[in-house]
């Protein structure tokens, strides 16, 4: 055999090898974009994207006792915004009173803790953190078993017993973040309005808020604003002196509280 042939023989295989190699390919991709395996991947970088961009903000509340008059103007905007029946509220102002005698007013919604003990229970993992901080229910999934209320030192969820109030279908919901209409048969609770915040807007609480008591911030930029005043967060909460309600159960919760009428965090 010459050289020529040789050579012309190495190169067909070389080119048959190239060719079989790229045509493994090809048939693999096809069969991957046949199946939606490419599909599915390109969703699954989309998510990864968000939640990154999402991450980039960290939500918390600051109540600042103070200010707060008892007015319940908080509650009504949240039940407004979110539909609820008369009977259910995400936050509930409670008249306390000092060892001293003194009345005050204390808010309480969902504390939004970073080590929630009704997330370590969800038997079906329909309650889950948000990249952002925020906790939700997934009421597709919810069973309604209720143990996650009986976890909650804060009484901050409740149980669907009934329908909800008719709510207008053009709100992009239900969906964990936004779960306008509650669901018959799951739990509930405050989300921190974080279809509001994702968008620049103020949560309902504290929109509704005439005292601007209640204040919404972010950890990641260190500001925080009750709609009118911009603070910073760090400054505002060391300088006076806010504190976590029931801190010593180690449930690290994202709402600050600034007393100053003589109460304490246990009161």
């Amino acid at each position: 055999m010459s050289k020529d042939t040789r050579d012309k023989g190495s190169n067909l295989q070389l080119s048959r090898r190239r060719f079989l190699k790229g045509a493994g390919i090809t048939a693999v991709a096809s069969a991957m974009a046949g199946s939606g395996i490419l599909k599915l991947l390109s969703q699954a970088e989309a998510h990864e994207e968000l939640d990154n961009e999402l991450a980039k903000r960290q939500w918390v509340m600051v109540v600042d006792l103070r200010r707060c008059d008892g007015c319940g103007l908080c509650v009504k905007a949240c039940q407004k915004g979110h539909f609820l029946p008369e009977e259910q509220e995400w936050i509930k102002v409670y008249e306390m009173e000092t060892t001293t005698g003194r009345t005050y007013y204390m808010p309480r919604l969902c504390m939004q803790c970073e080590n929630a003990p009704c997330l370590r229970v969800c038997p079906v993992s329909a309650t889950y953190k948000t990249p952002d901080g925020v906790i939700v229910v997934d009421q597709n999934r919810c069973i309604g078993c209720r143990i996650c209320m009986a976890a909650c030192p804060y009484d901050a969820r409740y149980f669907n017993w009934n329908d909800p109030p008719p709510a207008p279908v053009g709100l992009g919901g239900p969906r964990p973040e936004l779960p306008v209409p509650q669901q018959k048969g799951t739990v509930g609770k405050c989300v921190f309005c974080v279809h509001n915040t994702r968008e620049g807007k103020l949560p309902m609480c504290v929109a509704g808020c005439p005292m601007l008591a209640l204040y919404v911030g972010d950890l990641k930029a260190d500001l925080a604003t009750n709609g009118v005043e911009i603070v910073k967060l760090s400054m505002f909460l060391k300088d006076n002196d806010a504190v976590h309600y029931k801190g010593e159960l180690g449930t690290r919760p994202r709402v600050y509280y600034i007393m100053g009428r003589g109460q304490t965090a246990e009161s």
